[in-house]
């Protein structure tokens, strides 16, 4: 019987050393990592960045055409600092622009990666040449291809360049979606910001302000013309879904017809992304909190619409519309500066009246 017991004692002292010596292990695995293996991305890009993200990775893409860097350099700075989530921004850019973005990144402290969008890929699907377009009219359509950016992602973000976020990007991300839905959006119906008519653009807070009713393609597809639209400059996104369902062919198949039936309406202004995504969401999507996009900041007028109060306490600012918050006659524009990194390279700055200007 002794025997046994002392057998017994030796098994379970062997038993608790193994385990101390795992635990060991795992804690110095925790404080001396492999180089390189929290960092699957442009570690060059990341060489001062400070240890302050918690959670699962959040990822975030957002364009950043030439003249308009400091817009995307912004809106990502307002994220970081009103979060302590682990947020990753995906920047889509164009080839011209990459060193340009790389040194004004690497002034900050923001976890992010690069990618180059190719213009060939809009060939036969957008009216112009898309190797001779506008970078900002170009780089709209990068939202169609999250998926391809983003593989391994199961949800994402997608944010426009001239926004500010004042609330936690997780919030957001957190937004739910009903089974089956691939993406949420702010529909132009739900909110102070779509109750004025936007001018130059016409009636855009319905389904016929986007498409043109009187072509019997859009007439077989029994949408009704008052639908409230939404606004695509923020989309939370469900990646699986947006896979499985081939979105990104089903936006292209509408791209391409337009092409040769010219299906958008002529009220269309600048939102030439819109239109297929409205196709194909059409009554299939979820709903983004009014307060997680204020917009239409950069219409006639903002500054009479909102108050400040209301302003302040919004989450998210759109500054959708012909005056930006780095132009010359754009309101709140304080509050974007409030956020704006300058440009170390001294390409890009905001245009602001003298004090003295009425």
């Amino acid at each position: 019987v002794n025997v046994v017991i002392l057998v017994l004692l030796a098994i379970a002292f062997i038993i608790v050393v193994h385990r101390n010596l795992l635990n060991l292990n795992d804690f110095l695995k925790r404080e001396n990592p492999v180089a390189g293996m929290l960092l699957p991305f442009e570690t060059d890009f990341l060489s001062n960045q400070k240890v302050r993200m918690a959670g699962d990775e959040i990822p975030v893409l957002i364009t950043a055409p030439e003249d308009r860097l400091g817009a995307a350099v912004t809106a990502m700075n307002s994220i970081y600092q009103n979060t302590k989530a682990n947020v990753l921004f995906n920047i889509v850019t164009l080839n011209e622009s990459v060193d340009h973005l790389r040194t004004w990144m690497s002034k900050t402290d923001i976890k992010h990666k690069i990618i180059v969008f190719d213009p060939k890929i809009l060939a036969g699907k957008v009216s112009n040449d898309p190797q001779k377009g506008d970078a900002v009219k170009l780089l709209t359509f990068a939202k169609f291809y999250m998926q391809t950016f983003l593989p391994d992602a199961e949800r994402a973000i997608y944010l426009d360049d001239d926004v500010i976020v004042q609330g936690d990007i997780r919030e957001l991300f957190d937004t739910s979606l009903k089974s089956g839905y691939a993406a949420a959006f702010s529909e132009d119906c739900d909110s102070t910001s779509s109750k004025t008519l936007i001018r130059g653009a016409g009636n855009q807070n319905s389904y016929i302000g986007f498409l043109d009713f009187k072509k019997e393609a859009i007439k077989k597809l029994g949408m009704r013309t008052s639908t409230c639209s939404f606004n695509p400059g923020v989309i939370v996104a469900n990646l699986t879904e947006w896979k499985q369902q081939n979105i990104t062919s089903q936006l292209e198949f509408w791209m391409e017809r337009n092409v040769k039936e010219d299906l958008y309406s002529k009220t269309l202004a600048d939102s030439i992304s819109t239109p297929p995504l409205l196709i194909v969401f059409y009554k299939h999507h979820s709903s983004i909190d009014p307060m997680w996009h204020v917009r239409h900041l950069g219409a006639t007028g903002a500054g009479k619409r909102y108050s400040l109060q209301f302003v302040k306490a919004a989450k998210l600012l759109h500054w959708n519309g012909h005056y930006k918050p780095w132009g010359r006659t754009s309101s709140f524009s304080d509050i974007w500066d409030r956020w704006y990194i300058p440009d170390p390279t001294g390409k890009f700055h905001p245009i602001r009246r003298h004090k003295e200007e009425k």
